[in-house]
């Protein structure tokens, strides 16, 4: 049997057992406490670095054609405390925003990762710990940890998906407010983080990327900061536009996506309003591989 096949098939730790229809109606047993302050230790840190740049980066690098885009703003913009905000469809994009970013900002990046699917299992826990520096949050509570906070107080930066799970379909989901909240109370600036491509590459379900090396793309966005009375609301608003106006930067190209958004006309990063099956397909079109990074419309694609 083959090694993607064994993973797809294994039970992982003590998630539910009956069929997807009906793990609806199962109780799944909640999170078990786990440290994770050993995780950001000098030897855990020496390790991780090893790991990170030795084997997740030639991983993911081997699986998947990557681009990175504009990493001079998330660099500029983490000479302080940061929250890197991404849009997420896929298990790969941790791993991709961590080994996009600059080494010197992703030595001291914290990912917070759900309690109830990361830390169910004492050996999953302790290896998403050390790998991806990551730290639980309960997702079934709306009472916020304080530990965020105290992250970001001893100057590290932190990963946080705003809609708090993975997409279904690709396309964005309803982006929650903890990252602007806790961006706004603690004072610091989010980095918004467009990644396009991921769920093609492993949809949700998957255990492995598809074959092929499919095209994934990430772009760092300008840093956004909470103004004078803003609403968290609002800054909630202003992060989800910033990554849709990312997306169509991706989809088109640099001249294009700043008319869109100076005309209000650029696509929602939720996608269109059609049936299930066309909004799949609308992210399913094969990829140009020979296409390089556009800045100015094509000759002949207009002004």
């Amino acid at each position: 049997m083959r090694l993607r096949e064994a993973a797809r098939d294994w039970r992982w730790g003590r998630r539910p057992l009956p069929p997807g229809t009906v793990v609806d109606t199962v109780q799944a047993p909640g999170p078990r406490p786990f440290p994770t302050g050993w995780s950001r230790t000098r030897p855990a840190r020496v390790a991780r670095t090893g790991l990170q740049a030795g084997v997740l980066a030639p991983l993911l690098a081997s699986q998947l054609d990557i681009t990175v885009e504009d990493r001079e703003r998330v660099l500029e913009a983490a000479r302080a405390p940061v929250v890197l905000a991404p849009n997420h469809s896929s298990h790969l994009d941790a791993p991709l925003v961590l080994t996009a970013l600059p080494p010197e900002v992703r030595r001291k990046t914290v990912t917070v990762a759900a309690s109830d699917y990361f830390f169910d299992a004492w050996w999953r826990a302790a290896a998403t710990a050390l790998v991806f520096n990551a730290v639980p949050i309960d997702r079934t509570q709306r009472s916020r940890s304080e530990l965020p906070d105290d992250l970001l107080a001893a100057g590290n930066h932190l990963l946080l998906f705003p809609e708090g799970t993975r997409s279904k379909d690709g396309w964005a989901g309803r982006f929650r407010h903890g990252a602007a909240h806790l961006a706004k109370t603690a004072g610091v600036a989010i980095v918004p983080v467009a990644i396009e491509g991921s769920w093609r590459a492993m949809p949700r379900g998957a255990a492995w990327p598809v074959s092929g090396r499919p095209r994934v793309r990430v772009r760092f966005g300008a840093p956004l900061r909470a103004r004078a009375d803003e609403p968290v609301t609002a800054l909630t608003g202003r992060l989800e536009d910033s990554i849709a106006v990312l997306l169509d930067e991706h989809r088109t190209d640099w001249w294009t996506a700043m008319r869109n958004r100076q005309k209000g006309e650029t696509p929602s990063a939720r996608g269109p309003q059609v049936a299930d099956w066309r909004r799949r397909w609308e992210l399913l079109e094969p990829d140009d591989r020979d296409a390089r990074r556009r800045v100015w419309p094509a000759r002949g694609g207009g002004a």
